[in-house]
């Protein structure tokens, strides 16, 4: 668990030029957020608890400004680049 979370991190900073410290990534980039709350909504989903990872979907679009539907399946180093109105996405599967 701890590892996806450490290489959530690093993509961004391969990804991000504009990102400057492990802080700032962690407590400012809302896409990082959306993408850890999709994993956890995701777990709940594949367990057919589809209610529960629903609200977790929803509580993290009131957070992040991101939806990402928990059934979705985004794979390592998705990345979301200004979640409000988004500029870019890059994603590789």
């Amino acid at each position: 668990m701890f590892e996806t979370l450490k290489d959530d991190i690093q993509n961004i900073f391969a990804k991000d030029p504009a990102a400057k410290n492990t802080l700032e990534v962690v407590l400012c980039y809302a896409g990082l957020h959306a993408v850890w709350f999709h994993r956890i909504a995701d777990w709940f989903y594949r367990k057919k608890m589809y209610t529960i990872a629903r609200i977790i979907s929803h509580i993290s679009r009131h957070i992040t400004d991101i939806e990402i539907h928990p059934g979705a399946k985004i794979g390592r180093r998705f990345f979301i680049d200004h979640g409000m109105g988004v500029v870019r996405s890059i994603f590789y599967i």
